[in-house]
């Protein structure tokens, strides 16, 4: 008997209300004693590729203008904390786990959250609970919890999605995401995490994925985790919460890999890279998709959609490949694609898609 197609149907995004990105590059300035760390830092800030990133936590009583808001000060006390951690955008799951149309927070412009993308904070822990409870599911579905596995989790999630509709073929399952990356930034007079803490930004997602062949289907999965890395990126839990180190290095891990590794092999199979109109690579850097770019001998519009979630959004962890497929979802021209996304290990998580066709 042969298994189920598993497919992405719609896929739903949306960010919180607070621009919080030149606000922070102001701050981070005023932090570094140096004047050539000021410079170097203001260079690497404009060559980011990065416009915004929101966060759920509001701006300092000054607006930003003595320092930057709460949430980028490292001085957030563990109620604002709280408070942040308890965002979900409850209709953005509606809209993908109900009338299947993405939920767009590209639909407008400015800080404020769109008609159908509203931010609801709810005082209440289980998040996947939540979000049963608010969508009105019965109280007895399956729920499944992924979490610390990095900006890749999105992969990882979408993978169990895939094998249970593959196994179920009645089984609707939504994969909701939420990254709230800001509440973790630190108070820091180093250049190197202060260069590390301008890449990220909140955001959340939620895919539908089941047997219905509309938007992309799930085909082959590929992982590869490569040597010697485990040091290049690494999570140190404090008191002021969860302190990143992402080294300077990973791009050119990441670039060996696809070159010289099996990662490319994994990836691709015998296949050439030609075949594939549909890039969707994490944007968890300018430099890294530079070097996915090189690598794989890209053309510049290859990555497009993966350079403007980074332009508007900056770095949401697991969030961000959801957001890259969303954009995808939108074209039909995209039909064959790779989705690749990378975190801790340092490893690299991904998996073939192509646009359905209804028979």
């Amino acid at each position: 008997m042969t298994a189920a197609a598993a497919h992405v149907n719609a896929i739903g995004t949306a960010v919180p209300g607070y621009d919080i990105h030149q606000a922070f590059i102001g701050w981070a300035e005023r932090q570094l004693a140096e004047r050539a760390e000021k410079v170097l830092f203001r260079r690497m800030a404009r060559r980011a590729g990065i416009g915004h990133r929101w966060s759920v936590l509001s701006p300092t009583s000054d607006g930003g203008r003595r320092s930057s808001p709460a949430a980028c000060t490292a001085v957030t006390s563990r109620r604002r904390r709280r408070r942040g951690c308890v965002f979900m955008p409850r209709p953005l799951a509606a809209g993908a786990g109900g009338d299947r149309q993405p939920c767009r927070q590209d639909e407008h412009r400015g800080h404020h959250p769109s008609r159908r993308c509203k931010l609801h904070r709810l005082h209440r822990s289980g998040l996947d609970q939540i979000i049963a409870a608010e969508l009105g599911l019965d109280p007895g579905v399956e729920r499944t919890f992924v979490g610390f596995m990095g900006c890749y989790a999105a992969v990882s999630a979408l993978r169990v999605a895939y094998h249970i509709v593959r196994s179920e073929p009645v089984a609707r399952v939504l994969v909701v995401t939420v990254e709230l990356s800001t509440l973790h930034l630190q108070f820091t007079r180093e250049i190197e995490p202060l260069l590390a803490m301008l890449q990220f930004g909140d955001g959340a997602a939620a895919a539908l994925v089941s047997a219905d062949p509309s938007g992309f289907e799930v085909l082959n999965q590929f992982a590869a985790s490569l040597e010697d890395t485990a040091h290049l990126i690494r999570w140190t839990i404090g008191d002021s919460g969860f302190a990143m180190h992402l080294s300077g290095q990973v791009p050119a891990h990441i670039a060996q890999a696809l070159v010289e590794g099996d990662l490319r092999s994994r990836m691709l199979g015998n296949e050439s890279h030609q075949t594939i109109d549909a890039w969707a690579v994490h944007a968890g850097g300018r430099s890294i998709l530079d070097a996915v770019e090189t690598a794989l001998d890209l053309p510049p519009e290859a990555l497009e959609e993966s350079r403007e979630v980074l332009d508007r959004f900056g770095n949401m962890s697991s969030s961000t490949l959801m957001f890259v497929l969303a954009a995808m979802l939108d074209k039909p021209e995209r039909k064959t694609g790779v989705a690749m996304a990378f975190g801790p290990g340092l490893a690299a998580e991904g998996f073939r898609f192509a646009r359905a066709c209804r028979l």
